[in-house]
């Protein structure tokens, strides 16, 4: 967890929401000079804001609508700082909750430099990042759709289909697979594999887009993540764009931890308290990569298959799964920190 410590003279917390926004205004002694719910208008903001700019922090939780203020912020040369919001949720407890009170609270964390931080993803690759998060939502409804048939067909106890459904080409017979059914069976069917053609279009659109843009923004750093084996031009997109600045964690244990690749751990006067914390603190998009990752790079490495089964012995299937995809991520920070490609006999040299 890091916290913004940097002092100024005054102090500005906003508790953001669509359609309002309520502004508390600390100065340098941490009385409030102004307080006040206002539209979430950016020419509102900059009139409220107007007499204090001279040395001001702007905070706000990390929520859905922060973009637009991360932004003007930079626009206008103004410090802004986003907090964490699940960090934060443990710091907020209190009898009474509102507007105001949020936004008071948010100032004194940021004054008193305990405002747990996020990262405000800078606006240059933030749309095309979020751009393949929903190329990832596509996929995930495709594969929900392609699930449902072959439930639909396990359901009437039919043959299993000859060939995978995933690839195109095998699912032109697939309606007349169920062609002794129901009609409204057959209907269905069709829906589904009509919406799975039509996300398969969209998802290859987007992907020809999202390579071409990446290459614009930091080619390298995409071809340096395509030399680790099992890293294909999906994987290699989501991590660009998640990641973003590798020089932005201090220490590849800040990296391992924000990719959800170990567990979280409480102690208290030295012994271990309750089951692992943390579960969805970092970045699930990371998560989901690497976990990837690992699976298509034990496919396609000898040595990492004998990496998972020395492991099982000890830790069971699963966890050596996980142990081998924290170490790919330790790999990868340093192999992007280094600006070196990646060496697979290095990766599995025994110490």
């Amino acid at each position: 967890m890091r916290f913004y410590d940097q002092r100024h003279q005054y102090t500005c917390g906003i508790d953001l929401h669509a359609r309002t926004m309520y502004l508390c205004v600390l100065d340098r002694d941490g009385r409030i000079v102004f307080h006040r719910d206002l539209p979430t208008r950016p020419q509102s903001l900059i009139e409220a804001i107007e007499p204090y700019r001279q040395d001001l922090v702007v905070a706000a939780e990390c929520m859905f609508a922060w973009y637009w203020l991360a932004d003007l912020c930079q626009d206008q040369g103004i410090a802004f700082v986003l907090g964490h919001a699940l960090y934060m949720k443990a710091i907020h407890g209190g009898k009474k909750k509102n507007d105001k009170l949020d936004a008071e609270k948010i100032a004194r964390l940021t004054y008193g430099g305990n405002l747990p931080v996020a990262y405000a993803y800078p606006a240059r690759m933030r749309a095309t990042r979020d751009l393949m998060r929903r190329r990832c939502y596509f996929m995930r409804r495709r594969a929900e759709l392609l699930a449902h048939i072959q439930m639909t067909a396990q359901q009437y106890n039919l043959d299993p289909f000859a060939k995978r459904l995933c690839h195109r080409r095998n699912r032109s017979g697939v309606s007349d697979h169920f062609g002794m059914l129901d009609k409204s069976v057959q209907d269905m069917v069709e829906a589904d594999l009509q919406t799975i053609d039509h996300l398969d279009e969209q998802i290859r659109h987007l992907e020809l887009s999202i390579t071409r843009r990446a290459k614009g923004h930091d080619a390298h750093t995409y071809h340096l993540l395509r030399t680790v084996p099992g890293i294909g031009k999906v994987l290699a997109l989501v991590l660009l764009y998640e990641i973003h600045d590798i020089t932005r964690f201090n220490r590849v244990q800040d990296f391992v931890s924000y990719c959800r690749l170990v567990r979280g751990r409480k102690e208290s006067a030295g012994k271990a308290s309750g089951g692992p914390s943390g579960r969805k603190i970092g970045n699930a998009h990371l998560k989901w990569a690497f976990s990837e990752a690992v699976l298509l790079l034990m496919r396609e490495s000898d040595a990492a298959k004998r990496f998972v089964e020395r492991k099982s012995r000890r830790h069971g299937k699963g966890k050596a799964i996980s142990i081998l995809a924290a170490k790919l991520g330790r790999a990868v920070y340093l192999m992007l920190r280094d600006r070196k490609p990646f060496e697979i006999d290095r990766f599995f040299a025994q110490g």
